[in-house]
């Protein structure tokens, strides 16, 4: 009702068979195979080309800076904890 069962995608797959034959149908298969590998191998060529770009530029641009208050060492920090100071005792409202 309304889904495809294996049985509707196994008819279908006959019919095809007999409309385009078995041997006109694994021609056509692999020449789907040799589109997605040959667009798989032009994605790569691009990723290749971009990393090989990158990497010139890179080696073009002269090194890189700090900045004068960076270059300087600062004093470090004081993290050693100190001890607690007494607590004063609550004052009464009587003053004592």
């Amino acid at each position: 009702m309304g889904g495809f069962s294996i049985w509707h995608i196994l008819i279908l797959a006959i019919i095809v068979m007999l409309i385009f034959g078995g041997n006109r149908f694994s021609s056509m298969m692999g020449d789907v195979a040799k589109g997605i590998k040959s667009f798989k191998a032009g994605m790569a060529d691009d990723e290749d080309e971009k990393k090989q770009r990158y990497e010139e530029q890179r080696r073009n641009e002269p090194p890189r800076q700090l900045p004068r208050d960076q270059a300087r060492p600062q004093e470090p920090i004081d993290v050693t904890p100190r001890p607690a100071e007494p607590a004063a005792p609550p004052k009464d409202e009587e003053g004592r």
